[in-house]
Order: structure tokens, then C-alpha cells, then sequence
């Protein structure tokens, strides 16, 4: 079943539970933010607005301004042009941001009912958790709800309607809707076995390419001195290669994704034999490639034509539809600081990514992550009649 065709059937649930007011929080992974954005999720609210919620940024890099990364989220936002009420920063695993939640909750539900929509694997169902366990603490109701066992399907598809939780006092009720499974992400191409291997489960940590001293293990023979990058090929597990066609002598890709995924570099000239040799060895996953005959390898590929103006900060983000992003620096900030000269303060870069069909591929401004991020990141002037139309964002 099309992601559309749920939508429609989940719509038609809500409207005949509720007319056509309701409250609709949509959840966000953070670490997969575009990937698991659902882009019709018009067609789930309808014109309700909607409370975006984004969980995981407890994951995101140590040292990351909250503040930052929570004005790029609202960019972002109102990018997609969608009826954003506010956007509210989250950890369902450190509760960091359920309280601001449940005061949204308060503040707007008015007596109607509550919708919790959201992709797949989205951790929709821990924040469902989260945000009973809190609100038990003050509400004998929410503290009945705890025993209330979120909707997990492992079969795309086969839960479609949402499910009635009564979790408030003075009416409305709180609806778990299915999680609408998204068939561009890399969750929706792996063997189920290598699930596991997409889920981040501790902070991220950049892998720059190249570093200072790049490691013979992710480097292989005749490769382990590295100027640059041009003429090299980067495998983020056996799912993405990106080729280097032209970037500068300092340009540099910084890796942000699941830390199982191992990262190994060969000449362009090599990769097509080292990916048939190590596919399912040292490039995984998929790690059992014998039970998964029907892989097709990295069918899909993309062309990347970046430019630049600006060395001081990353020129974008590369991100892979239920994996993660790179971060490319025309000049590595590490080379800035250690070898200060003149370089070329604006130009392009090319880069081809291959990934599996019909994974996506997303070109976006940087996220400000890291104690760099918040040197490098500026926000937007804006008048007082656009702040006001600007949703608001909270942590």
C-alpha cells in the first residue's frame, strides 16, 4: 500500500472520529529529519495546524547549541510551507522537552482530541511513553494510560486506524496513529536482520575525511597518505558511495550516522571491484548478501554540483534518506586553524552519491551541530511582522 493511499484511509479515520478539528502532533527523528519528515502530512492534518515535535537530539553531537540547531528546524519548516503551529525539541529517552509538550497540549487541546502522526521507526511510539509517564506524575487519568502498549507493526501496512488512549481529564482524547511507512529510506531496502545497524543508540560523533592522520583501517592499501580528496571514492557502509570528482585540496566530508556503519576510502579507479569484493565483509550492510538475493547493489545514482561562497561555513549537508547526513566543508575547519593561507573564497564542488532505490538523497543547508556549529551558524534578520508569523520553537 502506497504512502498516499494510507494517508487517505487514515484521514477518513480521524474525520469520522473527530469532524475536522483536531490537534495533530507530527513526529520528526531529528538524525533523520528529511527522511522522516512525511511529506503529506497536509493530508493527515488537513488544515489543522500542526505541533511539530522533534525527538532524539539528545543523540545529536556533545556541545551542539539547542538554540541553533532549534532555529534551523523552523527554517526548515518554513521551507515546506506547512501550517506549523510551534516546534518543540525532544528526548523521549531523557524526557528533555516533554513538560513544554504537555503545556502545548493544554495550552491548545480545548477539549478536542489529540493526534500522534508520524513515519515509521520515528520513535513515535517512545514518545507516546515519554509523554504518559510525565504527565502521570500530576494525573491519576495519564497514570491509567501508562498501561496502554503502543502500536508496533512489524507488516507495512497492516495497522490502519488510530487508537483511542484516554490520557486527559475534561475531555478529548489521545489518538495513536500507525506509523506510515516511508519505502524511500534506507530502513525500507536492508534486511530486517540489519535494522539494528540504522538505529544510532549513543551521542554522534563526526568522521571527517580525510584527517590529519587518517586510520589504515578505513583507508585501504595504497591509499593511507591522503592530500585531498579528488579522484577517491567513500563507501558509509555497503548502502553509499559518494565519488569525488572536484572539490578543493582542503575540501572536507564529515559523516554524522549510526556508528556500526564502518567508512572506507579507495581510489574511484578501485571502487567497483573493492565494493563486489567487500560487499557483506567490510562493507555492511547488507551483512548477509547470500540471504539477500534480490540486492541490487547502488542502483540509483545523483550528481552533485555544489557551490559555495563562504569558506568560514560548510557550503551543505548531504543526507541519506533513514541514515543520516555528511557535512562538506570546501576548507576543513581543522585546516583553517593549523595551516592558515589563502584559499578560494567561493567556486563549486562535484560529488556523484550512489545509494539503493529508491533511497532518497536530500541537499540541504548544515545543521549547526557541535561547539563549531554555533561559531559558523547565523540566524536570520527578520522584521517584527515575520517573527510573528514565525513559529516558535521550544527546548
Amino acid at each position: 500500500m502506497n504512502d498516499l493511499k494510507k494517508c487517505e484511509l487514515i484521514t477518513c479515520r480521524i474525520r469520522i472520529l473527530n469532524g475536522t478539528v483536531v490537534k495533530s502532533f507530527a513526529i520528526v527523528d531529528i538524525i533523520d529529519f528529511n527522511g522522516s519528515f512525511l511529506s503529506r502530512v497536509r493530508d493527515l492534518a488537513g488544515s489543522n495546524p500542526i505541533i511539530l515535535v522533534v525527538t532524539k537530539v539528545d543523540l545529536l553531537p556533545r556541545d551542539t547549541d539547542l538554540n541553533c540547531v532549534g532555529d534551523w528546524v523552523v527554517e526548515a519548516t518554513m521551507r515546506k510551507k506547512l501550517n506549523v503551529l510551534s516546534v518543540h525539541l525532544t528526548s523521549s529517552k531523557s524526557l528533555v522537552g516533554i513538560i513544554g509538550v504537555i503545556s502545548e497540549i493544554q495550552k491548545e487541546k480545548k477539549g478536542r482530541d489529540v493526534y500522534i502522526l508520524g513515519s515509521a521507526n520515528v520513535g513515535k511510539s517512545a514518545f507516546i511513553n515519554a509523554l504518559l509517564k510525565t504527565m502521570a506524575i500530576n494525573d491519576p487519568v495519564a497514570a491509567s494510560a501508562q498501561r496502554y502498549k503502543p502500536i508496533q507493526s512489524a507488516v507495512p501496512g497492516t495497522t490502519l486506524g488510530p487508537i483511542q488512549i484516554n490520557a486527559f481529564r475534561g475531555g478529548g482524547k489521545l489518538y495513536d496513529t500507525p506509523g506510515v511507512h516511508l519505502y524511500h529510506r534506507q530502513t525500507a531496502v536492508v534486511h530486517s536482520e540489519d535494522l539494528p545497524c540504522l538505529a544510532p543508540q549513543s551521542r554522534l560523533r563526526g568522521q571527517s575525511f580525510p584527517s590529519s592522520i587518517v586510520s589504515s583501517d578505513n583507508v585501504e592499501e595504497g591509499a593511507s597518505i591522503v592530500t585531498g580528496l579528488n579522484a577517491f571514492s567513500i563507501f558509509w557502509g555497503g548502502l553509499v558511495r559518494i565519488d569525488v570528482l572536484k572539490v578543493l585540496p582542503e575540501t572536507c566530508l564529515t559523516f554524522y550516522g549510526p556508528k556500526r556503519l564502518l567508512i572506507h576510502m579507495v581510489p574511484t579507479e578501485q571502487a567497483d571491484e573493492f565494493y563486489q569484493k567487500e560487499l557483506g565483509v567490510l562493507l555492511t550492510p547488507p551483512s548477509r548478501v547470500e540471504k539477500t538475493g534480490n540486492w541490487k547493489g547502488l542502483e540509483s545514482e545523483r550528481k552533485l554540483q555544489i557551490k559555495f561562497e563562504d569558506v568560514e561555513r560548510p557550503a551543505c549537508d548531504i543526507a541519506i534518506s533513514g541514515l543520516g547526513w555528511f557535512t562538506v566543508e570546501p576548507v576543513s575547519r581543522s585546516l583553517k586553524i593549523s595551516q592558515p593561507k589563502p584559499v578560494e573564497t567561493a567556486g563549486e564542488l562535484i560529488l556523484v552519491v550512489h545509494v539503493p532505490k529508491p533511497v532518497e538523497i536530500f541537499v540541504r543547508p548544515p545543521i549547526p551541530v557541535g561547539k563549531a556549529g554555533a561559531e559558523w551558524y547565523q540566524y536570520v534578520e527578520l522584521t517584527e511582522k515575520e517573527e510573528e508569523m514565525r513559529p516558535k520553537w521550544y527546548f
